[in-house]
């Protein structure tokens, strides 16, 4: 194996990438665009519900439920009557309409336990689903706060007190921000080596490479680091400009430990890419496949769910896949400040995948390459 020949296999990448416009676009779009969209509109959660109070009580006690409503989850409140509620929730104006009945304050400090109307837009299915519940536990602690300024407070024995670390305000955007640049990076490394080597197929260039003094291991090592640079700058400049730039999303670690990381995760996932591709011959087919191993390797590597929640069983077959160690790797040193002496057993699990897959994808392109011969 020589490493020059590795090299100028590999400049023959990067020309031949420079010269597809489509790629470009979509790798620019991957890191920019798909990352930033999700993480700032954060549908998972309630973010910025425009919300409508009809306040028949106008008593200290409901004008402060009415200033309890603020950003990021809701929008600030507006009073009206109750004859607009009807109207404005039928214009799709409001989401929720909540409405505090006359002597509602009297009642509370009485014991008569006086109902509160919620009217909500179901039409909205998200905001609906998950702003009922807000909306119920604001009030409750409202009234319970104010309650307990007018009566003798019991003393429990147990206080908890919560303190979060390292998301105070439990922001979302920050977790989907960041999570959606670690899909991005498998998703870009496998489709690009893939690409990479179809390509040649396609254009019948495989051939010249046949006839040349180069090895099935300089071929697919060119493709390899040639691919991975660019996923692995694309994911600097996303790092540096989308997440902290636009997101103004704080990271917690080291970042030339999160892309040495990053770049061992690409060893293997561009092993990956070149071993789905020799059981291609197009990239609607590299496509269908890519759409069957993505998805699980995504979704079953702790970013979506947390492993614990998941079957032993899954948790154990994915211990296999390299994005599940990246995940925990990343989560580590982005959000908790992980140094070296945390996360190196993530980063020997994916030295040894790394090195598995990449003779594996080796081998399989030796025989492919072979069969052609």
């Amino acid at each position: 194996m020589r490493f020059d020949h590795m090299y100028r296999l590999g400049v023959k990448e990067l020309r031949a990438l420079a010269r597809d416009p489509m790629l470009l676009l979509f790798i620019v779009f991957a890191f920019t665009f798909s990352i930033y969209s999700p993480a700032a509109s954060a549908p998972e959660t309630l973010n910025r519900a425009p919300i409508a109070i009809v306040d028949e009580d106008q008593s200290p006690l409901s004008m402060r439920i009415g200033e309890s409503f603020y950003p990021p989850y809701f929008l600030p409140p507006v009073f009206i009557t109750a004859s607009e509620m009807d109207e404005q929730l039928d214009a799709g104006t409001i989401t929720f309409a909540l409405n505090i009945p006359p002597n509602f304050q009297r009642d509370v400090l009485a014991g008569r336990s006086p109902q509160v109307q919620l009217n909500i837009d179901a039409t909205r299915v998200s905001q609906a689903f998950n702003g009922g519940g807000y909306v119920q536990q604001i009030v409750s602690s409202e009234v319970t706060e104010f309650v307990n300024r007018y009566r003798v407070r019991q003393s429990l024995p147990v206080n908890v007190v919560e303190r979060v670390r390292f998301n105070q305000q439990l922001n979302k955007s920050w977790f989907t921000g960041v999570m959606k640049l670690i899909d991005q990076v498998t998703l870009l490394s496998i489709i690009l080596t893939g690409a990479a080597l179809i390509r040649e197929r396609e254009r019948g260039t495989i051939e010249h490479l046949l006839v040349m003094p180069v090895t099935p291991l300089e071929i697919m090592a060119a493709k390899v680091w040639s691919m991975g640079l660019v996923v692995l700058v694309a994911t600097a400049f996303s790092l540096f400009i989308v997440i902290r730039g636009w997101l103004a999303i704080p990271i917690q670690g080291s970042i030339p430990l999160f892309l040495t990381g990053t770049a061992m995760h690409l060893f293997a996932t561009t092993s990956m890419g070149i071993f789905m591709a020799t059981f291609t011959r197009s990239m609607p087919q590299f496509g269908l496949l890519l759409m069957l191993i993505l998805m699980p390797l995504q979704m079953l590597s702790g970013g979506s769910t947390p492993r614990e929640s998941m079957p032993l069983f899954v948790q154990n077959v994915m211990l296999a896949a390299p994005t599940t160690h990246f995940v925990s790797f990343s989560q580590g040193v982005l959000y908790r400040g992980a140094g070296l002496a945390t996360v190196w057993p993530q980063l020997a699990f994916l030295a040894v995948i790394g090195g598995v897959l990449f003779t594996i994808a080796q081998r399989r392109l030796r025989s492919t390459l072979g069969s052609m011969a």
